[in-house]
């Protein structure tokens, strides 16, 4: 064990520590993690439609040499020129086995696309289920709403509405900073 695996294992109780007290930024922090694994979940589709495409345009190409040097050892054999006939046969199952290969790599992609899909469906179903629970820890932690008679000749038109968490929580890491600035000052 380094010192370096100690600090960092200090570091990462510490965030744990502070992120179980703030729950609204462990959801931050989670919906953050889901929409990065959502835009992978799209280009990695992206990847894969582009190489399904190339895949199929290849087994159409293969397919069609196969045809046509099918149609070649037909005519060497019709014709009695064994000399072509064996070459020809030799390259209709050398182009077979690439588009077997083909296809498979095809099939392979199309199954990987679909569970791509279905990755995505999962991280955006997930990603709502975040949001909802932000929404719902947010209204409840917002005051009740006052009646606007009540409401207070002193208090500014500017602060009508609430702060987000990640605004609250600068605001009072930077006012801590500049109380611990002044008191600097102050002792000297």
């Amino acid at each position: 064990m380094s010192i370096f695996d100690d600090f960092s294992r200090f570091l990462e109780t510490r965030l744990d520590e502070f992120l179980k007290a703030h729950p609204h930024l462990e959801m931050m922090a989670l919906e953050e993690q889901l929409r990065g694994q959502e835009e992978d979940a799209i280009a990695t589709l992206i990847t894969l439609k582009r190489r399904e495409t190339e895949l199929e345009a290849a087994v159409l190409e293969t397919a069609q040499d196969i045809k046509r040097w099918h149609e070649r050892i037909a005519k060497a054999e019709s014709a009695n020129r064994l000399d072509l006939v064996k070459p020809a046969k030799e390259r209709e199952a050398t182009l077979l086995r690439q588009g077997n290969h083909l296809w498979g790599q095809m099939k392979s992609v199309k199954s990987r696309l679909a569970e791509t899909k279905q990755l995505r469906q999962r991280i955006q179903a997930k990603r709502q289920e975040v949001k909802a629970k932000m929404a719902a820890a947010q209204t409840a932690t917002q005051p009740p709403p006052t009646d606007s008679s009540t409401t207070g000749w002193h208090r500014s038109p500017f602060q009508s509405k609430p702060l987000d968490p990640l605004e609250e929580s600068f605001q009072r890491w930077e006012t801590e900073a500049e109380l611990d600035a002044l008191k600097r000052e102050m002792g000297q």
